[in-house]
């Protein structure tokens, strides 16, 4: 009777906890090996960076240049100078009487036209007048010649003159009308701004020994009659050039 009881008060209970929603379930050891194995297996993720955009170089754009044709330069080797002249007349006649001997000088004008086909070489064209009497003595001069140069930097240019001209003279001295070789030797100035040029020049060469455009001054001395037995012919002249 008293085990009755007991199990009535027993039955009482268990449904009590049953009716209040009590769970006696036993978690097994599979069950519980589950859950570590998920914990240990269950890794949580790194955080995604997304990288951020670059930014965009533009290229440089470069225009390209023009280029302007080179322009024609007409440079030509023509020359004009105009000078005073200085000659000498000394007559080879040792005669006991003056005056068919003895020196004459005088003075006159000189004119010079010439062609320079490069810095090295040209042709020239003068003639003298010397009608300036001293003593009465008056000389005609002619002559064509070859003119070898050397330039002495931009401005300045050593000339030499080798070539034939026709001299006469006229007065109380010895008379000479004579055909010969003269030689002669000088030294030009070119007094213009010398500034290069952008272009293509139809010669070979320009501004270098006295070769700009523009004025000049020049110096020289030649003889004019180099002949044996002939008189001493001399003339100094200095004057301006005009370069075309």
């Amino acid at each position: 009777m008293k085990n009755m009881k007991l199990s009535i008060i027993t039955f009482m209970v268990l449904g009590a906890f049953a009716y209040a929603g009590g769970d006696f379930n036993v978690v097994t050891p599979y069950e519980d090996e589950d859950v570590k194995l998920a914990e240990e297996v269950y890794v949580e993720p790194e955080p995604v960076v997304v990288p951020k955009p670059k930014s965009i170089i533009k290229p440089e754009v470069v225009s390209p240049k023009v280029v302007k044709p080179l322009k024609d330069i007409k440079a030509n080797g023509f020359y004009v100078g105009l000078g005073i002249s200085a000659t000498r007349y000394k007559t080879n006649c040792n005669c006991p009487t003056s005056p068919k001997s003895g020196t004459d000088k005088t003075a006159g004008v000189m004119a010079r036209v010439g062609y320079d086909f490069n810095k090295y070489i040209g042709i020239e064209a003068r003639g003298i007048t010397s009608s300036w009497k001293s003593n009465g003595g008056k000389v005609e001069h002619a002559g064509l010649f070859v003119k070898p140069m050397l330039p002495v930097g931009d401005s300045t240019n050593v000339y030499g003159l080798v070539g034939v001209a026709k001299t006469k003279t006229k007065g109380h001295l010895q008379t000479t009308d004579s055909e010969s070789l003269a030689l002669g030797a000088g030294v030009e100035v070119d007094l213009s701004k010398d500034t290069p040029k952008e272009g293509r020049y139809n010669r070979a060469f320009d501004g270098q020994g006295d070769q700009e455009k523009g004025l000049g001054l020049f110096a020289d001395y030649e003889r004019m009659v180099v002949k044996s037995g002939a008189p001493d012919l001399d003339a100094v002249s200095a004057g301006v050039t005009y370069d075309f």
